[in-house]
């Protein structure tokens, strides 16, 4: 087998066999003669067709296979051999060899990993605890996701809620959407647009009253932005909120058997404070990776990155149909691509250094993790045992810890600055 190598563009590379005549002629002949044990042809007993009239009936088309099969058989060698590593499955073009038996695969090869000095890189690490004023805005919360109306005969306040019937115009004329009947509205809320709300403020059941307003210049309806427009409102009903009273009752409405408010207090802070160690692990590993990719830019293998993005596609489409929105919508794949490019270059890296760090996955840490996952169900060692008798999801879970190794690693080697953060600035941002 003679091999050449050409460069292409980038990672591609183009790799040359000959393969060698006498040793296609060799498998060929033991093909046909496995296949003479077997045929049936209309004059001979089975088995004793005479190999000149296979070859001569079957000899091209198993001289095809053959190639074929020494192509797939020999591709990999010959990458080895030219210490080529594939970043993907070649494409391979066909030729006349020297000797009439020749092919060229073309394909990407994986990028040469050098890591990057990181000692003169910082990465701004968040720092947040869960304070008793924040345990008291979760209550506050909660409570109010439990609030009940209390019908008044007042006049309405902000927070309110009205029943209300409303007709709109612009330029004198009805438009289409613009009228509604016994719709509740909260004051306050930012629901309807500015000035309709605090218009409402001081109104009384049985009140009318007409409303001056102008759309915003970014309305959703083009034929509405940015037009003045009068609404005439019919008050019907007034209603104030009223939050449950933080008792006994409230605390066995989340759980707590013996309806101990203080036990409740604590579920909430245990609960917030693991959303909290999930947060700040995330934004760290974000922070840690920013500045792992900033140090060692790559050229990636294209093959590589479609490939992860058609699958971030599907995954899209499959998270979309699960929650009833159905695979309406056909994203063309270049929308993922930015995020493929990311995740394909951090998995080049992530491995590299595991590679040259000789990081093992770390059991210990692999259980603390599952049982703080576990810790939020209600029975824990159900789920502990789900995850460990099942080979997948335990990946799943040593993987996210191993990535996590690596996280702690490269955070020993960057300068770290602490970022004193909030609770609720933390949880309410994106980053």
């Amino acid at each position: 087998m003679q091999v050449t190598v050409e460069s292409g563009e980038g990672l591609e590379k183009r790799l040359n066999v000959d393969l060698p005549p006498e040793q296609v002629a060799a498998e060929v002949d033991k093909k046909l003669q496995q296949l003479s044990r077997t045929l049936r042809m209309d004059g001979f007993r089975p088995g004793k067709v005479p190999l000149r009239v296979i070859r001569q009936r079957f000899g091209e088309q198993v001289r095809q296979e053959v190639f074929g099969d020494m192509i797939k058989a020999t591709f990999y060698e010959a990458a080895s051999k030219e210490q080529l590593r594939p970043a993907g499955e070649p494409r391979i073009e066909l030729r006349d060899g020297d000797q009439g038996y020749g092919y060229t695969a073309v394909f990407e090869v994986m990028p040469e990993i050098v890591l990057g000095e990181l000692t003169a890189l910082t990465v701004q690490r968040p720092v947040a605890e869960v304070m008793d004023s924040d345990v008291d805005a979760m209550v506050e919360k909660l409570r109010n996701q439990r609030t009940t109306w209390n019908e008044v005969d007042r006049p309405a306040q902000d927070g309110d809620t009205l029943h209300i019937d409303f007709v709109g115009y612009v330029d004198g004329e009805a438009f289409e959407g613009g009228n509604a009947s016994d719709v509740p509205l909260r004051l306050g809320s930012g629901a309807m647009i500015a000035g309709f709300e605090a218009g409402l403020v001081g109104a009384s059941a049985g009140e009318s009253r007409t409303l001056d307003v102008q759309f915003p210049t970014d309305y959703r309806a083009a034929n509405l932005a940015g037009k003045p427009a009068r609404f005439e409102v019919v008050v019907h009903k007034v209603a104030e909120p009223v939050l449950p009273t933080l008792d006994a009752d409230f605390a066995k409405a989340f759980g707590v058997e013996d309806g101990n408010v203080d036990t409740l207090r604590s579920e909430i802070r245990d609960n917030m404070a693991r959303e909290l160690r999930q947060k700040l692990r995330n934004l760290t590993k974000e922070q840690v990776f920013d500045a792992l990719l900033a140090a060692n830019p790559l050229t990636l293998p294209k093959a590589m990155v479609t490939e992860e993005a058609q699958r971030l596609k599907k995954q899209t489409q499959a998270e979309l149909a699960q929650s009833g929105q159905g695979n309406v919508i056909d994203f063309p794949v270049s929308m993922f691509e930015p995020q493929a490019e990311r995740r394909v270059a951090l998995g080049l890296l992530i491995g590299e250094i595991i590679r040259a760090q000789g990081i093992k996955v770390d059991p210990a840490r692999v259980r603390s993790t599952v049982e703080e996952f576990a810790s939020s169900y209600e029975n824990p060692q159900e789920v502990i045992d789900y995850y460990f008798k099942d080979r997948g999801q335990r990946a799943a879970i040593e993987n996210l810890v191993l990535e996590e190794q690596v996280m702690d690693w490269l955070l020993g080697q960057v300068h770290v600055e602490d970022q004193q953060r909030s609770f609720a600035d933390l949880m309410e941002s994106g980053r």
